[in-house]
Formats: structure tokens, C-alpha cells, sequence
């Protein structure tokens, strides 16, 4: 829920005693979106990790899986950005994880320097479980403001994700 915040009196401090900082006035990140958005995705993100290490993925595993998991693939270089990993990296794991079965590259058609991935049936079923605990932690998680808040939250996070690649 959004605070109001009203207007405090002003005060006649002489210039070289004025206090640096309002007492009522929160710290800095508590208002910034960045800061919050930080510190939301590393406590959720923490909680649920800890699940993804105990069925014997790494973070970074899960995250191309989740990534692949209900698309029709993606270039590696898209991969990369949505998974927060560094191409180098996600082309490594690739190749283990396609070794394994996991995952399919093939060329793209139009330009064959890029290499489109998807997720294997093997891939999906070994992911599946783990796709239906992330939404069951996504939802306790989200309860407490309820479906349109959570919808509205979403919506608008998916808005700034989309307004930053056409800037980018």
C-alpha cells in the first residue's frame, strides 16, 4: 500500500546548522526503485534457490530451464539477458546441458552466427516440478495484496523491462 506522506512545517535553520537530513524524511533507498527492486529479488530469489540447489541444479541451471520452459526457444544472446548470465557462461552450460539432453541448439536460418535453443522434452519433464513450486512460492508470496495488486505489479515491471530494451 502507497504511504501519504504529509507536508511538515518548515523550520528557520541559520544556513551553517541545518541539519543534514529531515528526520522525517526515509533514507534514500527506501525510495528508490532500483534499491527495492534489489532487495525484493535477492529475498525471494534466496528462498527459492535453496529448493532449486536441493533437487541438484544450480542457479544458473534453473534459470535457462525456467527461461526455455513454455517458449518456443531463443538465441543464445537472449538467453543470456533473461537469465542474468553472461553469454560465455550460458554457452558453456549449454553445452553440458545439451550433452545431457536437456536442451536442442541449431542454427538460426536467417543468420546462422546465431544459435537458437530450446528445452527438450527431456528438459521439460526433469524442470516441471520445479516450474509448480516456483509458482506455489510466487503465490504465498504474493497473497498478502491479493490477485489484482499482484497482476497490476507485474504488468508494470513487464512495462519498464519492455520500455528499457526499446531504449537500449
Amino acid at each position: 500500500m502507497l504511504e501519504t506522506f504529509t507536508s511538515q512545517p518548515e523550520f528557520n535553520f541559520p544556513k551553517n546548522k541545518m541539519p543534514s537530513k529531515s528526520p522525517s524524511q526515509p533514507p534514500f533507498v527506501d525510495g528508490y526503485l532500483a534499491a527495492l527492486l534489489g532487495q525484493a529479488s535477492q529475498m525471494i530469489s534466496a528462498e527459492f534457490h535453496q529448493v532449486v540447489r536441493s533437487h541438484g541444479f544450480s542457479v544458473t541451471e534453473w534459470r535457462v530451464l525456467a527461461s526455455l520452459f513454455g517458449s518456443k526457444g531463443m538465441s543464445i544472446g537472449h538467453l543470456a539477458t533473461i537469465s542474468l548470465t553472461k553469454q560465455p557462461t550460458v554457452t558453456r552450460l549449454l553445452d553440458r546441458m545439451e550433452s545431457l539432453g536437456h536442451v536442442r541448439r541449431t542454427p538460426q536460418t536467417k543468420d546462422r552466427r546465431v544459435t537458437h535453443v530450446v528445452i527438450t522434452p527431456q528438459g521439460q519433464k526433469i524442470v516441471k516440478s520445479l516450474i509448480k513450486q516456483a509458482k506455489e512460492h510466487e503465490e504465498k508470496i504474493l497473497e498478502p495484496f491479493g490477485l489484482a495488486q499482484a497482476e497490476a505489479l507485474k504488468l508494470t515491471l513487464r512495462q519498464i523491462i519492455a520500455q528499457r530494451h526499446q531504449s537500449a
